[in-house]
């Protein structure tokens, strides 16, 4: 017989689900969990790894040479080992580019689960970065022209933006502990 009822060829393996992520994520009262993706320039060219933590909005990103999973778990190490500490949970999506993500999980010492596929409302709060990155980057930009400083400015001001979710505090200054300035009386 014919057919895909036993074929898991393709799929990610060991993948936990997002219904098993522990409540305290939903909650978003402490900083550490993740959310990840990738974002696609011209295609089978350069790919911008993009990470979002969920409390207080910090972005990082990372040029990745290509979409592999070797290469991208290259990227995200690179943005995440410096903020390893801060790093509890990592969601993904289905990308077969998040193949290795027991890897990263061992590196931080994080757990790692993975989106439903097709809803990618449940990692929201990266889709809604990268629309602010494709702002900056549109669809079909060639990130192999694409410099790590370009790509740090980016995300700079993204994180030095102030939010009304964050009571119009910056992504930095919650992620960090950076008290905002005090307006000073005239």
């Amino acid at each position: 017989m014919v057919g895909k009822i036993n074929d898991r060829r393709g799929q990610i393996r060991d993948r936990v689900s997002i219904e098993e992520r522990p409540a305290i994520v939903d909650e978003r009262k402490r900083i550490g969990d993740w959310e990840v993706d990738t974002m696609i320039g011209t295609p089978g060219g350069a790919v911008l790894v993009t990470v979002v933590e969920r409390t207080s909005r910090l972005a990082r990103a990372a040029l990745s040479p290509d979409k592999t999973a070797e290469s991208v778990k290259k990227a995200l190490l690179k943005v995440l080992q410096p903020l390893s500490a801060q790093v509890h949970t990592l969601t993904y999506d289905n990308g077969k580019e998040f193949a290795l993500h027991a890897d990263i999980a061992a590196e931080l010492k994080a757990e790692c689960f993975f989106a439903h596929p097709y809803h990618s409302w449940e990692r929201g709060l990266n889709e809604n970065t990268n629309g602010f990155i494709r702002q900056y980057l549109p669809k079909g930009s060639d990130f192999n022209t694409l410099t790590l400083e370009q790509v740090e400015s980016i995300i700079e001001r993204l994180n030095n933006c102030p939010r009304k979710c964050l009571e119009f505090r910056t992504p930095n200054q919650v992620f960090f502990g950076i008290d905002p300035p005090v307006a000073l009386a005239s």
